[in-house]
């Protein structure tokens, strides 16, 4: 990576965060800050009851955590498969 890193300010949840980065790495963290947001309104959404912020985070991060290694696991699966 070569260049001067960039602020970028990435809304989540009614908050705004800011980041530095690469410049060719903006659309890329631009695009998760929307998935987390995504997901952090998902569980403050589905919860019946008032949550903290930072417990809409953890349950958030869990969530995706669980769809990473779900995903890894199945590509790990689908290869053992073609390459027994």
């Amino acid at each position: 990576m070569s260049g001067e890193a960039i602020g970028v300010t990435v809304p989540i949840l009614g908050g705004e965060y800011r980041f530095l980065c690469q410049p060719a790495e903006r659309d890329e963290l631009l695009e998760a800050g929307r998935y987390l947001d995504e997901k952090m309104r998902e569980v403050r959404d589905r919860s019946s009851k008032l949550l903290s912020l930072e417990a809409v985070a953890v349950m958030a991060a869990m969530n995706i955590s669980h769809e990473l290694l779900r995903q890894q696991r199945q590509v790990g699966s689908e290869l053992r498969q073609r390459h027994p």
